[in-house]
């Protein structure tokens, strides 16, 4: 399933924390819908077709862990990711115990929250992350061969840096889409921090350079999120 199809559940009282939530999910391409307690969330659970839970521990009527193992008996794998503001071990132990996937405790970065969706969706997803590790790409009359960390064009090749060669790769995992700063920082970088972010800068400055020679290829920079590699006709 491509990550602009996975809906979402998302079950917290808190009105400010969860519209904050759903606006910044929805921008990320996750369809999402918003209950304020355990009780509305488990309603629409059984009406309509999710594909991953964020759930708060807290709330009223029913509490996340309440509403996890009522969910659990009806999808035994679909993804829950608990939000809360406690940081007991035995709540930690508890939640995973009753079949969560992960645990994040308030507060916390929305790209803390991204990673962690993405990397619950890539396990509870192994054929589908197995698809998308290709090391051969075709990016216009270039062909990027990302085992062996070259990028021919005609009879010239390059041979990328390590890091030069994941960035391009994530960015030909998304081709015409948009990679996140914080995502690729995180990934290869581990820590988006001011320097870090700098330094990939002077990365995405030398791919530029490296598909400069095909005028149907272009690196995009999307202005508050991140960059595209863009394939004319792809």
């Amino acid at each position: 399933m491509e990550k602009n199809k996975l809906k979402i559940l998302l079950a917290e009282d808190d009105p400010n924390l969860g519209t904050i939530l759903k606006s910044y999910l929805e921008a990320k391409g996750f369809p999402t819908r918003l209950c304020v307690n355990g009780q509305e969330a488990y309603d629409l659970f059984l009406k309509e077709s999710f594909q991953f839970c964020i759930l708060d521990v807290m709330m009223p009527l029913k509490d996340g862990f309440t509403l996890a193992k009522e969910i659990r008996k009806t999808d035994k794998n679909i993804p829950i990711l608990f939000l809360t503001a406690k940081s007991m071990q035995e709540d930690v132990i508890h939640g995973l115990k009753i079949g969560a996937d992960d645990y994040i405790t308030k507060p916390f970065s929305m790209e803390e929250l991204l990673l962690r969706i993405n990397a619950i969706h890539r396990r509870a997803n192994p054929q589908e992350s197995a698809d998308s590790e290709k090391t051969l790409f075709h990016i216009g009359k270039y062909v990027f061969d990302f085992g062996r960390q070259t990028l021919q064009f005609g009879k010239t090749e390059e041979k990328l840096t390590s890091k030069e060669a994941q960035l391009l790769k994530m960015l030909c995992d998304r081709i015409n889409g948009v990679l996140d700063r914080s995502e690729a920082l995180q990934k290869i970088w581990l820590d988006d921090n001011y320097f870090n972010a700098r330094s990939m800068d002077v990365y995405i400055a030398k791919l530029r350079k490296y598909i400069k020679d095909d005028e149907d290829v272009e690196l995009i920079n999307v202005h508050g999120r991140g960059f595209k590699l863009f394939v004319k006709d792809h």
